[in-house]
This record gives structure tokens, C-alpha cells and sequence, in this order.
């Protein structure tokens, strides 16, 4: 798992360079490398905003990127400052919809471009049980893959705090699970 880890991180931080050099081409790599596990853990945090939410964190990190300068680009943390951006866009669009009411939907989505496994409603479910904090500390640790240290970073948390967080998620997920 490590030397996964760490090619990751390598061709993460060469794929800084190549955006630092131009970013038309090689944005898209970046989008690659990184969509599959933004709308993962998107979805587990906020299922019904997930894809709006991963296309418009990779237009707003598109946008930044034209705009940085390439030594900045270069010492970008690009994982961890992709889910910050896709922390904060969540954080914004929760609130939001928490100033406006919701219309009820009149019928169910049907074709959908993700279609809901039981294993996933039931992981859904689940994670739905856990306390905010928890639930974004796991996913983010346990299905987007980042370190403890990136997860503090994105959310503006102590180290400490987000292990305990993980930790108390995982012990609450095992209780939930015995119960099922």
C-alpha cells in the first residue's frame, strides 16, 4: 500500500510541474487523476450534490490555476488543495440550502449515472448515522485515501483531532454494523 501511496504522490508532484508549465495541457490529467476519488467521497458526504459538486470544484481549480503563478502551482499539495476546495464548496452549498426550502421531487431518478448498489445504501446509510465531523473524517481518510495529516490540513483541524474523529467514527461504525 505505501509504494501505491507514494507513486501517487509522485505523479501527483509531477503533475504540478506540468501545470506550472501549462495548464491547458495538463489539466486534464489532472482531472484524472483525481475525479474518481472526489466524486467518491463527495458522494459518501453529500450524495444528492456530488457530481455538481466535483465539476465545480474542477472549474474553480481551474480557474485558481490560470491565475497562480507556476512557483506557486509547483508547491501546491495538490490532493489536499483539491479537497479543501471541495470541503469548502460543500460547507457553502449546506448552507445555502439550509436558507431556502426544498422542493419535494415528484418522482424518482430513474438512469441515473451512478446507480445505488444495496452495499452502497446500506455504507450510505451508515455513514449517514455518524456525527458530521466523524462522517467526513472517515471518508476522507477511508474513501478518498487522504493521510491524517491532509485531512487536518483540508479541514483547518489539529492532527489529533481529526484521529480521534476517525477513530470514534470507526468505533461507532463497527456498533452500527454489530446491530444490522
Amino acid at each position: 500500500m505505501r509504494d501505491i501511496t507514494e507513486s501517487r504522490v509522485s505523479s501527483l508532484d509531477d503533475l504540478c510541474g506540468q501545470l506550472a508549465h501549462d495548464v491547458d495541457a495538463a489539466f486534464p490529467s489532472l482531472v484524472k487523476a483525481l475525479q474518481h476519488d472526489l466524486y467518491s467521497g463527495l458522494r459518501r458526504l453529500q450524495p444528492a450534490d456530488a457530481e455538481d459538486l466535483t465539476q465545480e470544484v474542477f472549474i474553480r481549480a481551474y480557474r485558481a490555476l490560470k491565475e497562480y503563478d507556476p512557483n506557486r502551482i509547483r508547491e501546491l499539495r495538490l490532493r489536499t488543495w483539491m479537497w479543501t476546495i471541495a470541503l469548502n464548496l460543500g460547507r457553502n452549498r449546506a448552507r445555502d440550502r439550509a436558507r431556502r426550502p426544498v422542493p419535494v421531487p415528484l418522482e424518482d431518478r430513474h438512469g441515473s449515472s451512478d446507480p445505488e448498489t444495496p452495499d452502497n445504501q446500506a455504507w450510505d446509510r451508515r455513514l449517514a448515522a455518524l456525527p458530521h465531523p466523524q462522517r467526513r473524517a472517515v471518508v476522507l481518510r477511508h474513501v478518498a485515501g487522504l493521510s491524517n495529516s491532509e485531512i487536518a490540513e483540508a479541514l483547518g483541524r489539529p492532527e489529533g483531532t481529526v484521529k480521534a474523529d476517525i477513530h470514534r467514527g470507526l468505533q461507532r461504525l463497527r456498533t452500527i454494523m454489530e446491530g444490522e
